[in-house]
């Protein structure tokens, strides 16, 4: 069970997430975050002593939290096919849903305070993506593909759309191409189903 204050911490975060999702970074200030939350700067102020320290948690929980937990599916012997498919479903409803995505706050972030966490998010993706096509390959699920090359279209174009699905207006058939095609270069003719 959650103290009081790690509920307020959490209710704090959560607010801020929507925010910094419809705003981006840079336009979000502490009255703003005070004023949606309702809370005093002193309250605030208590909790996180900036923006940036906001923002920072709000990351390190989205990581912890990893709906692309492909290493447990995997340790559990879980099909490279049903992996992939449950995770280019969760991009493609990512990608639709720009209003909720975090996209131009963490560029701006980046540009503004840091891009070493953005690093090591891309790190952590690109482990993930690369362990999870060797594991496809090698259960002969996937192609042999060119597994760098493939992660980098992976990575690049699901957070490309999401960035310029904010300023574009994108149709679904663009995040079913690209999901489609990300399928097609993997999955053996014989393991689609």
């Amino acid at each position: 069970m959650l103290s009081k204050k790690e509920r307020t911490r959490e209710s704090i975060l959560a607010a801020s997430y929507e925010l910094f999702a419809k705003d981006g970074f840079d336009k979000v200030t502490m009255k703003d975050i005070c004023e949606t939350t309702g809370m005093s700067r002193g309250g605030l102020y208590s909790h996180f002593g900036s923006t940036r320290e906001l923002f920072e948690a709000i990351l390190k929980k989205i990581n912890q939290k990893d709906e692309m937990d492909f290493q447990k599916e995997m340790d559990q012997g879980m099909s490279a096919t049903e992996i992939l498919n449950r995770a280019l479903a969760l991009m493609r409803d990512e990608m639709e849903h720009s209003e909720d995505s975090l996209s131009l706050a963490m560029y701006e972030y980046a540009v503004t305070c840091s891009n070493d966490m953005m690093n090591d998010f891309n790190k952590i993706g690109e482990k993930k993506w690369t362990d999870l096509i060797g594991y496809g390959i090698s259960r002969g699920e996937f192609n042999e593909v060119d597994v760098k090359e493939l992660v980098n279209v992976i990575l690049y174009a699901y957070q490309g759309v999401r960035m310029w699905s904010r300023i574009v207006c994108m149709t679904p058939e663009v995040f079913d191409s690209i999901t489609n095609h990300i399928r097609k270069q993997l999955i053996k003719e014989t393991c689609k189903l």
